[in-house]
C-alpha cells in the first residue's frame, strides 16, 4: 500500500466545560455542567459538525453535551466507560486549597512526581494509561477512516498526547488542558498500527 492509500483517521478530543461546583480534584465523581460549562462547550464547538461519530465518557459533565450534539446533528454516538476521568482516590471533590491546608507541599510534589506521590487510593498511573490506550486504539480501529469527536477529561487528553508524543508519564501533568479546550490528532495507519500527529492542542473550531 503506498502512502497516499494508507489510511488516515481524523480525531478531535474536547475536554468538559466547567462543572457545577468549580474547580476541584473531580475525578470520577458525576457532577454535571455548571451553565457557564455548557456555554463553554458550545461556544467552542460553535456550528460545526464535522464527525461521523461522538465517542464520550460516562461521565453527565462529558456525556449531556454528546447527546445534545448527537441529538442535534444526527451523529452516531458511543459511550465508552474507559474514557472516564483518572480516579483521584481520597482528593475527589477536594479543591487545591482542601488538599494543601495541612500539606503546602503535598500538590507541588504530586506534580513533581505523579508516578511515588498520588493521592491515597488513586488510580496509578500505569493503570490509566493501559485503559486509555486501549481505548484508544480500539476506537481507532473501529472507526479507522472517520472523523472521529471523544468528549472527555483533562487526564484523558493529556494520556492520549502521552501516548502519541512519547511523553513520560512523569511530565504528564505538565500538559494544560483549558476547559472546552480542542485538541486535533490526525492518524496515520502503518501497518497493525496508527501514527499520531499532534495537529492543534487547546483550541476551538
Amino acid at each position: 500500500m503506498s502512502t497516499d492509500e494508507r489510511i488516515t483517521t481524523l480525531i478531535d478530543l474536547i475536554r468538559h466545560g466547567e462543572p457545577v461546583g468549580g474547580s476541584r480534584y473531580r475525578g470520577q465523581m458525576d457532577d454535571p455542567l455548571s451553565a457557564t460549562g455548557w456555554e463553554q462547550m458550545r461556544r467552542a464547538v460553535g456550528k460545526h459538525h464535522p464527525w461521523q461519530v461522538i465517542v464520550s465518557s460516562p461521565l453527565s459533565r462529558c456525556l449531556a453535551f454528546a447527546e445534545e450534539l448527537s441529538e442535534r446533528h444526527g451523529i452516531p454516538l458511543e459511550v465508552d466507560e474507559r474514557l472516564q476521568e483518572i480516579g483521584f482516590g481520597a482528593w475527589q471533590g477536594k479543591t487545591h486549597e482542601e488538599i494543601s491546608r495541612y500539606d503546602p507541599g503535598l500538590l507541588q510534589r504530586f506534580y513533581r512526581d505523579p508516578m511515588n506521590n498520588r493521592p491515597e487510593d488513586a488510580e496509578g498511573l500505569g493503570d490509566f494509561q493501559r485503559r486509555i490506550t486501549t481505548a484508544w486504539n480500539e476506537i481507532l480501529n473501529r472507526h479507522a477512516g472517520q472523523h472521529l469527536l471523544l468528549v472527555c477529561h483533562a487526564g484523558v487528553i493529556r494520556m492520549v498526547l502521552a501516548y502519541i508524543l512519547d511523553i513520560p508519564l512523569n511530565n504528564l501533568f505538565h500538559i494544560k488542558v483549558a476547559n472546552a479546550g480542542i485538541t486535533r490528532i490526525e492518524c496515520l495507519e502503518q501497518g497493525d498500527e496508527f501514527l499520531g500527529q499532534l495537529v492543534f492542542h487547546g483550541g476551538s473550531l
